[in-house]
């Protein structure tokens, strides 16, 4: 395992044979790409929507075998069929191969919440089905009758707590990465900021910063400035058709906002003005 949390070193786009024509191939940032570095345990990746940065995690996650974390394999999702025909052009370099950590899309986690919730729930029926068939017998059958249920209730629990959907979205969401994470994985994230208030994204700031104590690297496709202010990530731009290293103060999305929150009052007469 490496000593500076960065196992993913690489990507490259292999061009040979020519690249398949239509999407994702045809995004510029993507058709533009030959080799991509990562020097440092945290990347984000950033720029407007359509600029590709989510079609490039997934593929890279593709790649790079990862779990899909809250969704289906990634393998067997129809919405990535052209996302898997670029990870198959993408050659990854390795410090070491991880087969640790997870790729996992925000929306992705609803679902997933959602779908914990209708097992707990199903468990819990079949537990009670079973006692009421096993009323008039020993308290040995029906324990052993209800074991294969109680003990998935119990490794849910043990992960879960009382659910993801009991508390808010943003607590169950940090609450499911503390319990997913594994040290020394490589974690590829789109907009994790989604289900969080900027109170919440602080949390995961904290949280993100713990993983990396315990050599853990994550690649972030991200709209946030607070979460692309972490010290000593890189910050890599993917509008304009290219993918570059952008500094944190330079950033529009950074700009816009310090500005906006500096004199709201002046930018919103400014866009009334404009409409």
């Amino acid at each position: 395992m490496q000593q500076d949390g960065i196992h993913l070193r690489a990507v490259a786009l292999r061009r040979t044979p020519p690249l398949p024509e239509g999407f994702p191939f045809t995004v510029p940032a993507i058709a533009s790409l030959d080799g991509l570095s990562f020097s440092s345990p945290v990347t984000f990746l950033v720029g407007e929507n359509g600029c590709g940065k989510s079609t490039l995690l997934e593929a890279i996650a593709c790649a790079a075998g990862s779990v899909a974390a809250g969704s289906e394999r990634l393998d067997e999702d129809a919405t990535l069929e052209a996302v898997r025909a670029l990870g198959r052009r993408l050659k990854l370099s390795w410090s070491v191969r991880t087969r640790r950590g997870f790729f996992l899309r925000a929306e992705d986690f609803f679902g997933y919440a959602n779908k914990m919730a209708r097992m707990r729930e199903t468990l819990q029926r079949d537990i009670e089905r079973v006692d009421e068939e096993y009323r008039d017998r020993s308290r040995t059958a029906q324990l052993y009758a209800r074991a294969a249920y109680q003990g998935q209730l119990s490794a849910l629990e043990s992960y879960y707590g009382e659910g993801l959907d009991v508390r808010s979205h943003g607590e169950s969401y940090l609450d499911f990465f503390q319990s997913r994470f594994v040290p020394g994985g490589l974690y590829l994230l789109d907009e994790p900021e989604a289900p969080l208030s900027p109170l919440r994204q602080l949390s995961f700031l904290v949280l993100l910063h713990d993983m990396i104590a315990q050599e853990a690297q994550l690649i972030i496709a991200t709209h946030s400035p607070i979460l692309m202010a972490y010290p000593g990530a890189t910050i890599l731009c993917m509008d304009g058709g290219a993918i570059e290293a952008v500094a944190y103060d330079d950033l529009e999305h950074v700009r816009i906002t310090r500005g906006f929150l500096d004199h709201p009052q002046r930018y919103l007469a400014r866009l009334f003005e404009e409409t």
